[in-house]
């Protein structure tokens, strides 16, 4: 697959590189699909409703020749309530003191007006950017040219490559690309590290990506996952998570018939965390409806994992490693 700028032959790193690599576009263009993949684990939830990222996630890729933190970010969109305004100051902390910014794009919807924020975004970050042009496997190829001269006008791409965060088309060239821009240095993280969020916050974030699947249109932007209670033992771990909605009519449908749907929340994400985590879990699930949380200082901060830790009084600062 052809892309706008190509490394000169030879120029491949031949000492170690590593750094930061933040990855930012609008909502539901596949950030977190080509983290995944290129992480090789799990480290973002994943669904086919919009500004399902709330946080900034980092997944660590190691390579032979370098070792890549990727920081996937909230899709940028335009801020309605204080839950939104956070995702966007998400975004513009992800952005400082990366060493390259790695712009995503839908090829299928064109430049158009609503990428004029994020691209304005680009245009002020001062180190090198890459352009990764994703879901190439629904575009004809003829319209790629196109719109890679248009995206050339709007911003001084270091490289733009055309990819399939889904198929995989494309990825190891771009990351070919990143690791070209990255300085020089050692392994910022053990290798057998992939993520720098607890297992904690993973649990509620799987929770919540079960809801977004299994309920109806309505619920996705207004469901939230917190973490009660995570006790680990050598043979289990016991997990205590509240689901939010906003209305009480919400938090019927999470429930669902004689606690149908709630049940298959609880047993999908129970099985996925046996998966991710290596062990049995005991999941106990909650649901509680409190009225415009998007707009409560106090639950939009609890959301940040990071937050959570502080709460915690630092008890989990080092259990960063999912196994």
């Amino acid at each position: 697959m052809p892309k706008h700028k190509k490394a000169k032959k030879g120029t491949e790193p031949k000492e170690f590189r590593s750094g930061f690599v933040a990855i930012i576009g609008r909502p539901n263009v596949g950030k977190s699909t080509l983290v995944n993949r290129l992480v090789g684990q799990k480290v973002s939830i994943v669904t086919s409703k919009p500004q399902t990222t709330r946080n900034r996630i980092q997944g660590i890729v190691n390579r032979k020749n370098a070792q890549i933190v990727l920081i996937d970010t909230p899709g940028w969109h335009d801020a309605h309530n204080l839950l939104g305004r956070q995702m966007l100051s998400e975004i513009v902390e992800a952005i400082e003191g990366v060493d390259v910014l790695a712009l995503m794009a839908d090829a299928n919807s064109g430049i158009g007006a609503d990428n004029d924020g994020i691209l304005q975004r680009a245009a002020e970050f001062k180190g090198p950017a890459v352009l990764l042009l994703n879901k190439i496997d629904r575009i004809p190829k003829e319209k790629l040219l196109p719109l890679i001269a248009d995206y050339s006008k709007a911003r001084d791409f270091a490289a733009i490559v055309p990819i399939s965060a889904l198929t995989g088309d494309g990825i190891e060239e771009a990351l070919s690309e990143i690791i070209n821009l990255l300085p020089e240095g050692q392994p910022l993280f053990p290798t057998d590290q992939f993520t720098d969020q607890p297992e904690r916050f993973l649990a509620g974030e799987i929770v919540r990506e079960k809801v977004m699947a299994l309920t109806k249109q309505e619920i996705p932007h207004s469901v939230a996952v917190l973490v009660d209670t995570f006790e680990e033992s050598p043979s289990l771990i016991r997990i205590r998570a509240t689901i939010y909605v906003e209305r009480e009519g919400q938090k019927g449908i999470v429930i669902g018939k004689g606690g149908a749907m709630l049940k298959s929340i609880g047993t999908q994400a129970r099985v996925e965390l046996e998966s991710i985590l290596g062990t049995k879990v005991f999941l106990e699930l909650f649901v509680k409806a409190q009225p415009e949380w998007r707009n409560s200082a106090s639950m939009v901060k609890q959301l940040d994992w990071h937050t959570q830790i502080e709460q915690l009084g630092g008890n989990e600062s080092e259990d960063t490693e999912t196994p």
